[in-house]
């Protein structure tokens, strides 16, 4: 399918290119002398002026988006839970300042949602997936206290960050619209650097 849309995609590029001037001009025409005046009831209104539009999208940019904006919302949701929980303060900050970039994430994830004309509905509740924290993991942070809690923060947002930044590498790869690209794009360099620095916090091992 994708490869026929980047095949298709030029075509029709093509066609239009070839057939737009042919369309507006075929050659000069013998002069008919001056219309004759029509009533001004029977002009032709005016075309209507065409509403913006949001980025276009294909399968790819919505599949990412409507993936990874449930995806930062459980991740915010657990690392909400460090603030009290966590033993570990090095981890505290780390987990404070994630979640903050988090909340940003969706600020503007949740727009580019709007834009393009998706519900804002979660394509994706109830499901087990790669990189996403469950309703069912949050039961388990919550229930979990001292360094039992640290070990499921660390492994959930390893985790959470290592997937999401490869589907977000994909989008940048193979989506359609420019601004999901470059928010995929963006997003996957800043959560390659968050796990970078997970994996150097003391008594953090890989």
């Amino acid at each position: 399918m994708n490869a026929l849309r980047r095949t298709a995609a030029p075509l029709l590029l093509g066609l239009v290119v070839l057939t737009g001037p042919v369309a507006c001009s075929t050659g000069p025409a013998p002069d008919p002398g001056p219309a004759p005046r029509r009533p001004a009831s029977a002009s032709a209104p005016a075309p209507a002026p065409t509403p913006s539009r949001g980025p276009a999208a294909d399968p790819t940019d919505t599949g990412w988006l409507q993936l990874m904006i449930p995806m930062d919302e459980g991740a915010a949701a657990l690392l909400g839970l460090a603030a009290r929980k966590t033993t570990d303060p090095a981890l505290r900050s780390f987990a404070a300042r994630l979640r903050t970039a988090h909340e940003d994430e969706l600020t503007a994830l949740r727009g580019l949602r709007q834009r393009m004309g998706l519900p804002d509905t979660d394509v994706h509740q109830g499901h087990e997936m790669p990189g996403m924290v469950t309703a069912t993991d949050l039961e388990r942070a919550r229930a979990a206290e001292g360094e039992a809690f640290d070990r499921l923060l660390v492994t959930e947002i390893r985790d959470h960050l290592r997937q999401s930044a490869q589907v977000s590498r994909s989008e940048a790869t193979a989506g359609r619209a420019a601004e999901a690209k470059e928010r995929a794009t963006v997003l996957a360099a800043a959560h390659e650097d968050r796990l970078s620095e997970l994996e150097g916090l003391p008594g953090v091992h890989g």
